[in-house]
This record gives structure tokens, sequence and C-alpha cells, in this order.
């Protein structure tokens, strides 16, 4: 049976990061990853729907070691994609990578001081061990949307596609599309749909932020010209990180504000027919929810176009040729997309096992945004949600890598979050989004009580103070094998 020091399950960008960062900062140390598809990548190898892009600038939602080499900052996904293949290529990391390999159980022996992986390969199951687990598979199910329930769906004739699953061979040309939903993936195919459908709508139950920024920098493409690649990245990295810090502490502590910033900004962009206060005013703060990036104002433009409208109202029910709203609106579709969210879930929806018992990861406690209570040497690499993804990843992998260093330096095997009073009514949930995949996946996620240690993914400049100057031991208990053999 192989056994690793670390194994990491997901080779997506956060995977890649951690990968990265056990390579150099722990060059003495062994690791696979373990990856369920054929595809290295993530979610920029799984999504395929019309007009797939980041909604972050790669400068830093890209690797922090790897500078993104484009002059367009909010990138195609098959650009991402090949960016995560080439930053692994050339690491060598790839080669770590064991494709096909779903990972179906995890078990922790304290009398071992291991962990057991359950791995299903090829229709057959092989097991491995770890010394530390490491999930970096994000906070989605691959296999499964979120469930939205929309009344009469079944009697539709046309086709209905979730982003999540979308047919290669569905061809929206020519056709009545509505797009369900609000969040950024509606944002991002409605521009791209609306060039060849003959008419799309985006039917939304209730309105969104939508942001426009520019595709490329002038600043940035400026310094990518006159400096070298690596110096050009360090200040671009820089100055993004201070104008994200700025935009979203602004959103954060002026909300009121913020909000007749979008509106107002909005209303220039849209058509005299659409109204703002309608369909772009929001009843929840600024960040409560993500908000909808849209480069060169695409999503706006698109809203000009004679073929191309937004409706925000709620479902009475889908007919056989479109849907019946509430205020008696009949929008006929040949093609429904149901963009209505993910299905959440932490550890890619595995049970972690300790010592023969099973643990509901809803009652653990977050240690840091990166360790659960009760489940010992493993962590989550998980990003931010108002700021990129990906600065908050490569923090909790780097305070993974602290712990690991703390323990060889006391001597320990394994070392587990702790918590003496554990009132769930005292706590809320890691993620407290009002977005409604969130909300229906409160019951499977982690409490905090937003003192430490017990907080999630905050900021990256928080995160890395108290990387710096913050304390392993509190809220922690070492095993080291002499004591516990006393």
């Amino acid at each position: 049976m192989d056994e690793y020091d670390f194994v990491l399950i997901g080779a997506g960008l956060s995977g890649v990061d951690a990968a990265y960062r056990l390579k150099t900062q722990l060059p003495d140390c062994s690791y696979t990853i373990l990856e369920a598809r054929d595809k290295i990548g993530g979610t920029w190898s799984f999504f395929n729907f019309p007009g797939i892009r980041s909604d972050s600038q790669l400068t830093l939602f890209g690797l922090p070691w790897r500078p993104w080499i484009h002059e367009k900052d909010i990138a195609e996904g098959h650009l991402i994609q090949e960016y995560i293949e080439d930053a692994a290529r050339d690491e060598g990391i790839d080669k770590k990578i064991q494709f096909g390999h779903q990972v179906t159980g995890i078990s922790w022996s304290s009398e071992e001081q291991r962990w057991t992986l359950t791995v299903r390969v090829e229709g057959l199951t092989k097991k491995c061990k770890a010394k530390f687990l490491v999930a970096s598979s994000g906070y989605y199910d691959y296999t499964k949307p979120l469930q939205a329930e929309i009344p009469g769906i079944e009697n539709f004739r046309g086709t209905v596609a979730h982003p999540q699953f979308w047919p290669q061979d569905l061809d929206y040309a020519n056709k009545k599309v509505v797009i369900i939903g609000s969040g950024a993936t509606a944002a991002t195919m409605l521009p791209l749909v609306a060039k060849t459908a003959s008419h799309v709508t985006m039917l939304q139950r209730s309105p969104s932020y939508v942001f426009s920024l520019p595709a490329n920098s002038g600043v940035g493409t400026w310094i990518k010209r006159h400096f070298s690649e690596h110096v050009a990245h360090s200040i671009n990295w820089w100055r993004c990180l201070i104008e994200e810090h700025i935009f979203v502490f602004f959103n954060l502590l002026f909300p009121n504000a913020a909000r007749k910033l979008f509106m107002s900004l909005a209303k220039k962009q849209l058509p005299e027919s659409v109204d703002v206060n309608v369909h772009f005013n929001p009843k929840y703060k600024p960040f409560d929810q993500r908000l909808c990036f849209c480069p060169d104002g695409d999503f706006f433009q698109a809203l000009h176009q004679d073929n191309c409208d937004i409706a925000t109202d709620h479902i009475e029910k889908v007919t056989e040729d479109g849907i019946l709203t509430k205020s008696g609106v009949k929008l006929e579709a040949d093609i429904i997309v149901t963009a209505t969210g993910l299905h959440v879930q932490i550890l890619g929806g595995i049970t972690p096992i300790v010592d023969r018992q099973p643990i509901d990861v809803a009652t653990c406690y977050n240690w840091r945004g990166v360790m659960l209570t009760g489940v010992p040497n493993a962590g989550a690499v998980m990003g931010y949600t108002t700021n990129s993804w990906t600065l908050g990843a490569d923090a909790s992998i780097k305070l993974i890598i602290k712990v690991w260093k703390h323990m060889k330096k006391v001597g320990a095997t394994s070392v587990v979050p702790v918590r003496e009073q554990d009132d769930l009514a005292l706590s809320r949930p890691v993620v407290s989004h009002s977005s409604t995949y969130f909300v229906l996946a409160q019951n499977r996620l982690p409490r905090i009580t937003g003192e430490s240690p017990w907080y999630g993914r905050k900021n990256t400049v928080y995160d890395h103070l108290k990387l710096w100057f913050g304390s392993v031991t509190k809220g922690m208990r070492y095993t080291i094998p002499s004591k516990r053999e006393q």
C-alpha cells in the first residue's frame, strides 16, 4: 500500500498551488494528488458553458508564483485551463497527479497515526495512506448542481440545460432562450448567447449587483511592456491587491454609498427601457453575495440589442413552450437554461471517519478557515468569497505547512483542533453569504464564532498577519508519541 506524507484531493488551481508550496517549502516530504477526473484544471476544465471566464483579475486569481502573461486580465476559461496545465508541467507537478482516482472514503486511525484513503480506480478499489490530508477540490459537487424547484419544468417540450452539464451539441443559434438566474454564470452567458440567439431573456427572481471592469488594464499592460516578466508580475500583483482591497473595504464599510455607485454606473450603461431600480437594486448589501463583474461592460451592451432583455419576476409555471411569470408575462422559449447555482459541499462530500466514528462536519468548528475540530491531520484549501479565490487558497496551504513544521519541531505525529465550549447555538456557518445555494447548505457547513481561532477565511492581509504572528497552538492538541505512550 502506497504511503505519503501528504495526499492532496483535487488537481484544480488550488491543488496545483498547494502542490507547489509543498514542493518548495517541504522538499523532503512526499506527496501525491488524487484527481477523480482525467484532466487537470478543476472548474476550468469541467465547465464548458458559453462564455465561461473568470470574474476576477487573473493577476490575483492566478497562481502567486506564476505570472499571468496575457494582456487580457479577465480571461476566458480555456486560457485559464492552459495556464494551469503549463504551470503544473513546468514545475513537475503533473507527474505527481494520479488521474481517474476518485476518493470515496477517508478514515483516521489514532493507533497508526495515519489516514487510510479508499480510492475508486477504473471500477476497482484500492487504498493508500497519508500522514496529512489536504482537500483542494473546492466547495461544490461536481456530480450534481443545486436542485432548484421550478414548477412545471417537466412540461417543457424544448431543451433544458444546466451550465454545470452543458450539452456539447446544443445549438442556440436562431432559438429563443430563457436563462433563469441572476448570478455570475447568467451574467457571463447572456452576452455570448445574445450574439446568435433569436431572442434571450435573463429571468431573475431578485436582482444582483453588476459592475463593469476593463478586460485589459492599460496600466498593467504598460508595466508588462516596460519591465521583465517577473518584475512586472510583482508590481502588478501588488497594484491589483491594493486596488481590490480598497474596493472591497469601501463596499463593506460604506454599503449605501456603494449601492448608489453601482446603480449609477449601471444606469449610465443601460438603455432607457431597462429600469435600474427594478432590475439592478438588490435587497442585500454589496458583498453579502458575490458581485457580478462584466468585462468591458459586455453584459450592459447586450441589453442594448433588440433580441436581449432582462425580467425580474417569479415563475408561476413552465409551459410546453415557455415560462409564465407571476405577473402574467409569457416568456416564449426553445431552450431554458437553469443557472440556479451549485450544490455546496465540504471535503468533496466525503464523511471523515475518525477511529471508526463518522464525523458530521456541520457539528465541527472551523479552525482559522483550514482545519476542523475532531478531525486530525486534515486541512481544506479554501479561497475567499469576497476577494480573489486563489489568495485565500494560498493562505490556507501556507498555514497547513506552518502547522506541519510545528509538528516536526515538537516531535508530534498528529494535531487536531479542540474546543471546550461546543454550543452550536452561539455559532454561525463558516460562510455567511445570502446566496441561495449557500443558505441551503448551512446544515452542511462547519461552524465559526468569529473569535480567534474559530473563524473562516477573512482576507489576505488579515490571514497573512495571522500566518506570521498568530499561534498554531491555540485551540490545538498535538500528539507526541513519547507522551502518548506514557
